[in-house]
């Protein structure tokens, strides 16, 4: 999965234990307004009632990096600078040079825009991406990028050209006109021209063929994120974990799979952290949009502030509108 930060299901966060929880994509569809009617959420909205609101992360929807990649990143003392959090130094903890993540990909071209097809919709086998590497390796290696193989769908490259170079997350692409998206004309030159050379490459390549006899998409061009220096590696590990189970059906616009994921994340994860903070336990939780995040921890309550609490309204915010 081509993600350009590092997310967890929920699952694996209920069996680590942890205490600072970051929800991605908490706000739903963004193209779809109507996407929270009906939903009940009863262990957020009691959670929610007994903690302090604090906002971490404001920004807008044309970011490059989304709101739940910039509260990771301070969650994990990085950069959080839209476009240049270093997530590919660190995958590789590589502190002495820039790097950047690649993925292949499918652009869908027509005349009104240049559409970012999603890869794991024509994922390529590992010896598919790593025949396509070494055919596209020495490209790179002219303009002074290595390549090095992670996953099908993920690279690692190192190189001067990726200093100082924002990028857009692969969040940001999927699904969408590329073109917004896309790095500095003059900072980002060499990538341009590389994605228009290999798009000429690729496009009578005999790779292409057979994919096109398993009629799957070509892989037409390469999405670069993750972009940075790292000038240090963090000096502790970092405690917050960044959810991903709504992520898929909000970038899919499916309303009812992101209503059910958060249904379930609700019963499950959720209840447990509601469930911790009425024990006393120290809770922080972060719900990320498109636009912003905001942290929920717990704050020493007096009596009266609790009994309160437990008495007064417990309306769940609205997040839609916040995030």
């Amino acid at each position: 999965m081509s993600l350009t930060a590092p997310l967890l299901p929920a699952a694996h966060a209920l069996g680590t234990g942890t205490s600072e929880i970051i929800v991605a994509y908490a706000s739903g569809p963004a193209d779809i307004p109507k996407a929270w009617d009906g939903l009940q959420l009863p262990q957020l909205q009691a959670l929610l009632a007994t903690l302090t609101p604090t906002s971490v992360v404001q920004g807008d929807e044309m970011d490059f990096s989304p709101p739940h990649e910039r509260a990771l990143a301070r969650a994990m003392q990085l950069p959080d600078t839209p476009g240049l959090i270093p997530w590919a130094a660190l995958a590789s903890g590589e502190t002495t040079q820039p790097c950047a993540f690649i993925t292949p990909c499918h652009w869908h071209i027509t005349p009104d825009q240049v559409h970012q097809t999603d890869p794991a919709s024509a994922p390529l086998s590992e010896d598919e991406s790593r025949q396509l590497l070494a055919l596209i390796a020495p490209w790179f290696s002219d303009d002074g990028i290595t390549l090095e193989y992670l996953l099908p769908d993920l690279w690692l490259a190192r190189g001067a050209a990726f200093k100082d170079l924002a990028t857009a997350s692969m969040d940001r692409a999927l699904g969408r006109d590329v073109r917004p998206w896309m790095p500095n004309p003059i900072q980002g030159a060499i990538i341009q021209r590389l994605q228009t050379e290999l798009q000429m490459l690729l496009y009578t390549n005999v790779f292409n063929d057979q994919r096109a006899e398993r009629r799957l998409p070509p892989i037409n061009s390469f999405w670069v994120h993750g972009t940075g220096s790292l000038p240090r590696l963090p000096v502790t590990k970092p405690q917050a974990v960044c959810i991903d189970d709504l992520r898929q059906a909000t970038l899919q616009s499916d309303v009812q799979s992101w209503q059910k994921a958060w249904q379930a994340l609700d019963s499950g994860l959720i209840a447990d952290l509601q469930q911790r903070a009425a024990k006393g336990e120290p809770i922080k939780l972060t719900l990320c949009g498109e636009r912003n995040a905001v942290q929920w921890q717990s704050q020493p309550r007096s009596f009266a502030e609790k009994i309160k609490s437990l008495f007064g309204a417990k309306r769940l915010p609205d997040l839609r509108e916040m995030l």
